[in-house]
């Protein structure tokens, strides 16, 4: 049972179905240490090599070997700008598949669906592509181009959902499913309970290993047409964790915080705008953080000329900062807000209208009068009037249904799961959690952020089940 029905877990279906990737015979990597790797075992699926061994040496813009090694072969010379093809074939051998259930809460492609649709993606088109279907290759079905190599999140949504039905994977896949609880019991509770069945003529997936003594209980609810919860349990004895982080956004935990023009999603800001509760005669807006969904709302602000102070606790030059770290020419739309970031600070007036740049300060507390207090590094304090604050500081997974809420999974497991500072501890090329056996962990809460990267982590899990 896989929890999450974005890209990893569409990833994982596909290569879970029996769709089996082996090395192309007369095709050349650039990488010739791995070009030789390859050949050693052309009639051998990459499924069922050693991945630790094909990954060795691989460098990139990834932490996780087997991540890079998935993403070089299916797009060989992409961080060079080339166009290589991939050097893997696909075979489908339905002898090979595992039976499996794929619960989301959306329709497939997960969080792609919340965001505003016309909002261009970071990566490049190419890069949020799934195997064997290249995104590129979809767009060009649909008459449309890449605009700056990029595409927009309304594209991606609906590219995933089309991989689904392409692929012949909507069968594995239950959508509308809230799942409240995934706990361990003993290999004898799932006889003695009755239960909902989640997969029509799928006896095999509750044939149990004789050997196991344990299996996973995952309890949860349908959202019917009319708005009802049908109740649900099922028994599996791996369960795959590809919930990703968009469930909960993260909060200042300052006085005021919970006010009704207080928001922590930039959607909030698209809906006041359309229904016209804010516009160019507005008190400004406030947007907190400085990641690429503050630069977004910024950006959407500008676009509709409504005014904005922008705060945030970094220095503008502070190389940790996302907009020091993107190349100028890819991304003109961030490289413009970083721009007025620098020259637009509240102590110069700068060449931006309707924009205030706060670098270095942090929100102390919000007014019931939409009054907000600021603090610069100094200690000094700043009073502003709004009409709305946005605060985008990033987001949590949304662990609830997990004892402890995962924390017992995490890499410290005295602090919460954050997938850029606490990820779930992970084996590296199975990504089976250390902590408790048959329970893996993809994507975010694995440690990897971008679409390019969390294929290999579904590459790890579908090469671990395979040799179960």
């Amino acid at each position: 049972v896989f929890l999450g029905n974005g890209p990893s877990g569409i990833c994982l279906s596909y290569l879970l179905s029996g769709y089996i990737p082996y090395f192309k015979r007369d095709s050349l990597h650039p990488h010739p240490i791995l070009q030789r790797k390859l050949e050693e075992a052309p009639d051998i699926s990459i499924l069922d090599q050693d991945l630790e061994y094909l990954s060795e040496g691989l460098e990139g813009r990834s932490h996780s070997p087997v991540a890079l090694l998935f993403d070089t072969l299916q797009r060989p010379d992409t961080d060079f700008g080339g166009r290589a093809e991939s050097v893997l074939t696909w075979w489908h051998e339905t002898d090979r598949a595992v039976p499996h259930l794929v619960l989301g809460r959306n329709a497939p492609g997960g969080a792609w669906h919340s965001i505003e649709g016309s909002m261009v993606t970071l990566s490049r088109g190419e890069w949020m592509g799934l195997p064997d279907l290249p995104f590129k290759d979809w767009l060009k079905q649909k008459r449309r181009g890449l605009r700056n190599n990029r595409a927009t999140a309304e594209d991606i949504a609906q590219y995933y959902q089309h991989y689904v039905m392409k692929k012949g994977l909507q069968k594995n896949f239950r959508c509308g499913t809230v799942v409240t609880s995934v706990r361990k019991v003993s290999a004898g509770t799932e006889r003695s309970h009755s239960q909902k069945d989640l997969q029509e003529n799928s006896d095999s997936l509750w044939n149990f290993n004789e050997k196991s003594t344990e299996v996973f209980q995952v309890d949860g609810f349908f959202k019917t047409v009319k708005g009802d919860k049908e109740p649900f349990s099922v028994y599996a004895e791996n369960v795959v964790l590809a919930t990703g982080t968009y469930d909960s956004p993260t909060w200042l935990g300052v006085k005021g915080e919970n006010l009704s023009y207080v928001h922590h999603q930039l959607s909030a800001l698209e809906e006041a705008v359309k229904n016209s509760s804010i516009g160019i005669m507005s008190d400004p807006v406030l947007i907190v953080g400085a990641g690429l969904t503050a630069a977004d709302a910024i950006l959407f602000a500008h676009h509709c000329n409504i005014p904005v102070i922008h705060v945030f606790r970094r220095r503008v030059s502070d190389p940790g900062l996302i907009f020091n770290q993107l190349p100028k020419m890819m991304y003109p739309e961030y490289h413009k807000v970083h721009q007025m970031m620098k020259e637009q600070s509240a102590a110069c007036a700068g060449p931006y209208d309707c924009y205030v740049s706060l670098p270095e300060h942090h929100v102390l507390s919000f007014g019931k009068d939409k009054k907000c207090i600021f603090q610069d590094k100094n200690g000094y304090q700043k009073v502003y009037k709004i009409s709305m604050a946005l605060v985008l500081t990033g987001s949590n997974p949304n662990l609830s249904f997990l004892p402890n809420n995962g924390i017992d999974l995490a890499m410290d497991s005295d602090q919460p799961v954050n997938p850029k500072r606490n990820p779930i501890d992970v084996d590296p090329f199975t990504y089976e959690c250390t902590q408790e056996k048959g329970l893996y962990a993809l994507g975010p809460l694995a440690g990897d952020n971008f679409v390019r990267f969390v294929q290999g982590g579904a590459l790890a899990v579908a090469s671990s089940l395979l040799k179960k």
